[in-house]
């Protein structure tokens, strides 16, 4: 249930995740991989093959920027269940836990931020993983004022709730 309360947390987050996406470290890594591209021949179904504990998944998770989601993950008030980071095609560029697509391009979370420059909130669904219900918030990360990748947020709503009321 989407309360007015509730509602001025997730405004809230979406600021504060802005300034996220717009930390150096965060946008010297779109910038970086947006040099490089989507890695060769790697599609979605491709990457769901990928375990886990694969040393490209790790490469991922320990990058400089993932760390720094982590950090931010660990200072935040309210449970972030996830974070990842998207450079120009929808590809990934950093993340706390290994997403189930590798290109969110053609998505509204990605879509939407990066081509409006706007903030992006998703509807309140279960996620499997946490065994809780989430909400993602997009925010686009810029560089000159323009798009130039997309950081996703996932959000425990029950927790949220707590701060709300």
């Amino acid at each position: 249930m989407m309360t007015p309360a509730i509602q001025s947390q997730l405004d809230k987050q979406k600021t504060l995740i802005a300034t996220w996406a717009a930390n150096p470290i965060v946008v010297q890594a779109v910038e970086k991989q947006n040099q490089i591209g989507p890695l060769p021949g790697m599609d979605n179904a491709k990457w769901k093959l990928i375990r886990r504990s694969d040393a490209l998944i790790n490469e991922f998770q320990t990058n400089a920027a993932a760390q720094y989601l982590k950090s931010m993950q660990a200072k935040s008030k309210v449970a972030i269940s996830e974070a990842f980071l998207s450079a120009a095609k929808g590809e990934k560029v950093a993340f706390i836990e290994k997403t189930s697509s590798y290109i969110h391009q053609g998505q509204a979370k990605f879509d939407l931020p990066f081509t409006t420059g706007k903030a992006w909130q998703g509807k309140p669904e279960f996620d499997e993983s946490t065994q809780t219900y989430a909400i993602q918030i997009a925010v686009p990360v810029l560089s000159a004022s323009k798009p130039i990748g997309v950081l996703v947020v996932g959000i425990n709503l029950s927790q949220l709730e707590k701060l709300a009321n």
